[in-house]
């Protein structure tokens, strides 16, 4: 293969030349204004960005203000209708009350916590106040329920109280040896 050499073409007169060419003070002036341009551009970039992060952190704060403006809300009527029940002292005033509550409740995802007795212990949905030995005449399994003290609740899937209980706890032998557990008779 041969190889060409390209050399530059010479301008046909010289007013050509003088025409393409320009004065070092001519490019420094372009040079210049692009470089003015090309900052007023990223000023502009940077002001906006600046504007985006303020409103996003107002709308944060708006919004963590009042996010429990909705639940709130649904909990005026229980508290009016508490305060008249309270007033009149009829019983069916704070069972209506309790209904309300509960729908007020389950209205915002808050929901019970209130394991069955012999339910199996969880100690992510459950607090152990106590461990008893099982009542008399039941068996049964360690690490099961046995009573409810307090109803727990939870908001989605995260637990905001958990439920406090008594559990059971294993039956000691006390006619085995600990160590060896071979009968001491």
């Amino acid at each position: 293969m041969q190889e060409e050499t390209v050399q530059p073409k010479e301008p046909q007169n010289s007013t050509e030349a003088s025409a393409g060419a320009k004065s070092p003070e001519e490019l420094l002036a372009e040079a210049q204004a692009r470089i003015e341009q090309q900052r007023d551009t990223m000023m502009r970039a940077l002001a906006e960005a600046e504007n985006a992060r303020k409103r996003a952190m107002a709308e944060a704060a708006a919004s963590q203000k009042f996010a429990l403006e909705r639940f709130a809300e649904t909990l005026l009527p229980v508290a009016d209708a508490l305060e008249a029940a309270l007033h009149s002292k009829d019983a069916s005033g704070i069972e209506l009350t309790q209904r309300q509550l509960k729908a007020a409740l389950e209205k915002a995802s808050v929901r019970e916590i209130s394991p069955a007795p012999g339910e199996r212990f969880d100690p992510h949905r459950h607090q152990a106040m106590a461990a008893v030995p099982a009542p008399s005449g039941e068996i049964r399994e360690p690490n099961t329920i046995v009573a409810v003290m307090q109803k727990g609740y939870a908001l989605h899937d995260r637990v905001l109280r958990p439920a406090l209980v008594t559990v059971a706890k294993a039956v000691e032998n006390n006619e085995k040896d600990p160590i060896s557990g071979k009968d001491l008779d």
